[in-house]
């Protein structure tokens, strides 16, 4: 299966982690060097990678620690790990890092209890762990093609890094071309940059479509099925994911169309009114390209994020990261 590039957007190198730079796709495909803690944050802040990109960041930000610091003894070391993870969890607060990063400073401390070798022994846990995510999205590129093979026409919106576009692939192969529309997502326009991007590289059909067309594309049997990804999961199956997921989720349950999401299941939050949603900076939607759009004066709210309550989801396509 070959594999797009935003399927796996971060690789390790050296004492190097290379991010590809989103912010600049489709004109360029350029990757971004972090060496530190504080690269890695910004990276996050600044969206130069997203969802699954920011995840492979904050991981391979601990074996960047690891790299650096050959000297420190561990308990010294466990306090860099902890620092890390204190910034790394306040980078976005929608997104659930501090699962993440509190899985790994358990590994570091169960270490520490049995006296193994801090470093070894973490390195080799953060790397086994990245390892079987990459098999189990793979598996579940697989679902998703299954799904999705079933229907003509399928919409998504903002991007799922990389799946959507290998399943079609996969059906493609198998000799059923399935058309995607695509919203614009705005402000960043991920769709218009990224899905289209990725779903044409792979010889996809892909129509894109402003996020305010959704209603009318439904509504006139024009989608089969409606298919987004998910950065936050509820107990009870709700569930966060790019602003304007909610909307679609609405009219999808008006008109009839089958509505799946991608998921990584998680009992952290109970319900979907308990995520914190991260209220970006009311310029990015007020200037495009540096330049101010509004009149001034004019203010901007920008909700990075809405919550789809679990009774619009047709089903699941889930992934554990446990």
């Amino acid at each position: 299966m070959k594999e797009s590039p935003l399927f796996w957007p971060a690789k390790l190198k050296g004492d190097t982690l290379f991010v590809l730079d989103e912010t600049l796709l489709p004109s360029k495909q350029k990757y971004v060097s972090v060496k530190t803690t504080t690269q890695a944050v910004a990276v996050i802040k600044q969206m130069k990678t997203r969802a699954f990109g920011q995840f492979l960041v904050v991981l391979n930000t601990f074996l960047l620690v690891l790299k650096q610091d050959k000297k420190s003894s561990d308990k010294v070391l466990f306090a860099k790990l902890k620092k890390a993870a204190d910034a790394l969890n306040k980078s976005r607060p929608t997104f659930p890092f501090s699962e993440v990063t509190g899985m790994v400073l358990g590994w570091a401390q169960g270490a520490l209890a049995q006296n193994k070798d801090l470093r070894s022994t973490l390195e080799k846990s953060i790397n086994g762990f990245l390892i079987g995510i990459r098999g189990r999205r793979l598996e579940r590129v697989q679902k998703i093609a299954e799904v999705i093979a079933k229907t003509k026409t399928v919409l998504t919106h903002c991007n799922v890094s990389g799946e959507l576009a290998m399943a079609a692939a996969i059906c493609k192969a198998k000799g059923k071309t399935i058309s995607f529309f695509a919203t614009e997502t705005r402000p960043y326009f991920q769709g218009a940059k990224l899905t289209c991007w990725e779903l044409k590289k792979a010889g996809v059909p892909v129509t894109l479509v402003a996020d305010n067309a959704v209603g009318t594309l439904l509504r006139d049997k024009m989608i089969d099925a409606v298919v987004v990804g998910s950065d936050r999961s509820c107990a009870n199956g709700d569930f966060a994911n790019k602003i304007g997921t909610l909307q679609i989720a609405v009219m999808a349950k008006e008109f009839g169309v089958p509505f799946y999401v991608l998921t990584q299941p998680s009992n952290k939050v109970k319900k979907g009114k308990d995520i914190p949603i991260e209220i970006r900076h009311e310029d990015e939607i007020l200037k495009f390209n540096g330049k101010r759009i509004a009149p001034k004066g004019v203010k901007g709210l920008y909700p990075g994020f809405d919550v789809v309550p679990h009774k619009f989801v047709t089903k699941t396509i889930a992934i554990n990261v446990n």
